[in-house]
């Protein structure tokens, strides 16, 4: 298997909160040698400096201060949520058996949640001598499952049944005396008095690589972690250019992004204005010299319901990078930004496909336009084509995968000059 694609399935499987998603990035930096930044401090950036933050354990940014003067920001920007339950603090539901209360978190499908196997992971905050405390905990066991009911009893399951997530989604933890036991399991595993909580459910099914010839690639959360981390790889082995390079994991896509980690927030522009304070540079200046590559994968076109695809805008699993249009700027690319987009995948020696919503079906909108409100620069929204988006178990193509990885290494490694004719890729 390619390591490219090793890096990823370990990071899937890993992911299994979005607040263990961005641990496993912060680590990752940390490894690679950058230094932590915090926002409640003084920032003294130098001349080849490597550095990141985080923002409410779910979001994180990461930055390189180039050697000579700055000349723009290339940046891009993704998300670690995904669709899922999120698990109510008064989560027991008692009587002949013992269940789980829980509420949906974004739009998922419902149905592919039944019958697996789940555990639960997310933080916790908890009391201790010095005040409260934020921990990590994740279960990792086989704990719970969604059970269908049978078919003898429920006849229009396989007609159209609509689910209710107040009755049909509730997840089985055990009998009767089962009461009390898991909520003692997560305080034991926070170490302590559990003031507060953040946790959700997860599938326990790996990331796995199948096919004839292993082509494709499932798991839970490949919108938007597949290009999380395509978008960090390629971050972190670029080449140096004039540009500051700026990577973004948001949180909160999935419902909306008002958060304050969220595209909606003013993260990426309050750390844009202290890498301009921190040199002496112009953020108007740096900006009309800027990029945006907004990152979040896209629908491929169905094999079992083409119909559902535009006839000539329908990416296929493996056909490379897509370009994601929309008219009413649901995304944000227009012709210069898929010009300089194509641009950067020459270079890269990677595809690029386009995608249009059929005009009839609409569709959903990411980050783009979203972060174009507080930091407004020419963007390309772009995604890696799957199938299945939105459900518990996602599928999407190696190939793809390792064709981000590429074109965000030599992306990063660019920067982009502006005149009064347009703008150049250097």
């Amino acid at each position: 298997m390619d390591n490219r694609i090793t890096g990823l399935v370990e990071f899937l499987n890993c992911a299994h909160s979005v607040y263990h998603a961005a641990a496993y990035l912060a680590e990752t930096f940390e490894k690679a040698g950058y230094v932590r930044l915090f926002e409640h401090e003084s920032w003294d950036l130098v001349p080849g400096g490597k550095y990141y933050l985080t923002r409410g354990g779910t979001a994180v940014v990461a930055f390189r201060v180039p050697q000579t003067a700055p000349a723009g920001f290339m940046m891009s920007a993704s998300h670690a949520d995904r669709p899922g339950f999120k698990v109510k603090e008064n989560f027991e539901l008692c009587g002949t058996y013992t269940r789980m209360a829980v509420e949906r978190y974004g739009g998922l499908i419902l149905s592919t949640w039944l019958d697996r196997v789940l555990s639960v992971a997310g933080r916790v905050t908890v009391e201790t001598e010095q005040g409260i405390e934020n921990r990590l905990i994740d279960l990792d066991r086989d704990l719970l499952m969604i059970p269908n009911v049978a078919i003898h009893m429920n006849r229009q399951v396989n007609d159209g049944y609509k689910w209710n997530p107040a009755v049909d989604m509730l997840p089985l933890v055990g009998g009767k005396d089962a009461k009390g036991k898991l909520a003692a399991e997560i305080e034991a595993a926070a170490g302590g008095k559990v003031l507060g909580s953040d946790l959700y459910l997860y599938l326990r099914e790996k990331a796995r690589v199948w096919g004839v010839e292993g082509e494709f690639l499932s798991a839970q959360g490949l919108d938007d972690l597949e290009c999380a981390w395509g978008c960090t790889q390629g971050f972190l082995k670029a080449g140096d250019s004039s540009a500051i390079p700026v990577l973004c994991v948001f949180d909160s896509e999935e419902v909306g992004s008002a958060s304050v980690q969220g595209a909606c927030s003013t993260l990426l522009t309050d750390t844009l204005d202290r890498i301009c304070g921190a040199l002496g540079l112009d953020k108007k200046r740096m900006l009309a010299q800027s990029f945006m590559v907004s990152a979040d994968n896209a629908h491929a076109v169905h094999p079992n319901h083409p119909e559902f695809a535009d006839p000539t805008n329908a990416p296929v699993l493996g056909g490379g990078i897509v370009l994601k249009h929309n008219a009413n700027q649901s995304y944000c690319t227009d012709g210069v930004s898929a010009a300089l987009f194509r641009r950067v995948c020459a270079r890269a020696g990677v595809e690029v496909q386009s995608y249009y919503n059929r005009a009839d079906l609409p569709g959903g909108s990411t980050l783009g336009r979203l972060s174009l409100a507080q930091v407004s620069v020419p963007t390309a929204d772009i995604g890696l084509a799957q199938l299945a988006m939105h459900s518990g178990y996602e599928t999407a193509a190696t190939a793809d995968a390792t064709a981000l990885e590429k074109a965000m290494e030599v992306f990063y490694g660019s920067s982009l000059e502006a005149s009064e004719s347009g703008y150049c890729l250097r």
